[in-house]
Formats: C-alpha cells, sequence, structure tokens
C-alpha cells in the first residue's frame, strides 16, 4: 500500500488556517456565513493510542506511521452565534484500489454528537481529495477536503436524513462549502 501522497496531505494540513463557508439550510430554506479559525497539529503516539482505546478499536503495534491530529476550532457565524471545539482524530489506512485509499476514520469526540466515534474514509491519490462519512444517530455526514496546494483548500459538507437500515442517501438537509486558507507562518 502506497501513502505517500497521503502523508503529504496530513503534512500540508499541520498549520493554523482560516475558512470562509457558506451552509444551506435546505429544510429551512436559509442560507448562513460563518468564518472558522482552525488549529491543526499533529497527535502524539500517547493520543493516538487513546483515540484508539477510546473507540474500542484494536490496538496496533505501530501507531507512528498512522496520521492523527490534535484539532481546535472557532466558529462565528453571521449571526454572532460562536462554536468552538478541542478533538483528536486518527486515520487508519486499511486498503487500496487503484488511486483510492481506504480505511477508519477515528475520533474521540465527534461534531455532532460529543463520544468517540469511527467513521469511513477515503482519499484519491490523484485529486487529493480526502472524503469522510460519518453515520450519526439522525444524520449522516459526508465531508470532503480537497487540497488544491498546500496552502489552500475546498471544503464540502453534505448532511443527510440517516436513512433506514440498507436505503440510500436521498433527503439532503445541509450543504455547506468553504474555501480554507493556511496562514503563513
Amino acid at each position: 500500500m502506497d501513502t505517500t501522497v497521503f502523508h503529504q496531505f496530513f503534512d500540508h494540513c499541520v498549520g493554523n488556517w482560516q475558512t470562509e463557508r457558506t451552509y444551506h439550510y435546505l429544510t429551512k430554506q436559509e442560507v448562513e456565513r460563518s468564518h472558522t479559525d482552525f488549529q491543526i497539529a499533529p497527535l502524539s503516539p500517547a493520543l493516538k493510542l487513546k483515540v484508539l482505546t477510546d473507540n474500542l478499536y484494536p490496538t496496533m503495534p505501530d501507531v507512528d506511521p498512522l496520521p492523527g491530529f490534535s484539532l481546535g476550532f472557532q466558529t462565528v457565524s453571521e449571526h454572532g452565534d460562536k462554536v468552538s471545539q478541542t478533538l483528536n482524530l486518527l486515520f487508519v489506512p486499511q486498503e487500496q484500489r487503484g488511486e483510492i485509499l481506504t480505511g477508519d476514520y477515528l475520533r474521540d469526540r465527534a461534531y455532532e454528537e460529543s463520544r468517540p466515534i469511527i467513521s469511513q474514509f477515503s482519499f484519491n491519490n490523484s485529486t487529493r481529495e480526502l472524503l469522510m462519512t460519518t453515520q450519526y444517530t439522525r444524520v449522516v455526514s459526508v465531508d470532503s477536503i480537497t487540497l488544491i496546494n498546500p496552502t489552500l483548500r475546498i471544503r464540502r459538507i453534505y448532511n443527510y436524513q440517516r436513512p433506514e437500515a440498507g436505503q440510500p442517501l436521498d433527503t439532503l438537509l445541509l450543504v455547506g462549502f468553504g474555501v480554507e486558507q493556511k496562514e503563513q507562518s
């Protein structure tokens, strides 16, 4: 499994980012803008093990090669609403088919629900797009980050109403788009 481009993607993610987003709430027919400041730092091996343990995930003999981050963010909406959160996340590659690498995406605290959660990811080596799919209790969140260059990312967020088991994702509740720029140090 060649994870070179995958690891380069994450190396470029470390640092401070500023994001301008637009959210489209389809059930309310509302559009909202927000600004988010992200702080992304590499995750220590001890915290990588903690994320695995928090999620009751099998421990591994060597967690060093797994990309992991400590993520903090502060968001302010155009209405003045503020949200801040810190969490630790870890990516565990499992399979590669052609240009697509897939695996599990673990967090010690989820965005929608305050609990550890295991999601799935796919990474396209050609387009440098990371696609993360999380099954929450009420929604399924499909989040995409495409690295355009080391200081520019494009973000898409789709939140679907969680369907009955075996049914397709077909009721879109929220769509978000963002331009993320890395602060120069």
